[in-house]
């Protein structure tokens, strides 16, 4: 396998190449060992943020944006967005309160992105 990510975890943004398998991860182009730790977590289980919108009534605006308080899964993006969509709120909602507790057992929630 060869792939060529940028890494995301600081602003310099190396450009890594990454081949071999799993168990033998070649990476280059890292300046710092946090690339080589990220590359190998990008391949192995990628994590990422999960951002969408759940249906409220009596707010605003008719939907509110919510998003994992915390990276999960990648596999688990579009579960996420499936679960989400099932909820209807009511208002008043505040920033920060959790949605759904506890996605799929990972410990992840889904919170609200603004007061509504």
């Amino acid at each position: 396998m060869d792939r060529d990510i940028i890494c995301i975890v600081c602003p310099v943004g190396c450009r890594l190449k990454v081949s071999g398998t799993i168990e033998d991860l070649k990476v280059n182009g890292q300046r710092c060992e946090k690339g080589l730790e990220y590359a190998k977590d990008e391949i192995s289980n990628p994590m990422r943020m999960i951002c969408t919108t759940v249906r409220i009534n009596g707010g605003i605006h008719p939907v509110l944006p919510v998003k994992t308080d915390r990276a999960i899964s990648e596999k688990y993006k579009l579960d996420v967005v499936k679960e989400v969509n099932k909820i209807q709120l009511n208002s008043p909602v505040k920033m920060g309160d959790v949605i759904i507790s506890d996605l799929f057992g990972t410990g992840v929630n889904i919170v609200a992105e603004r007061d509504m």
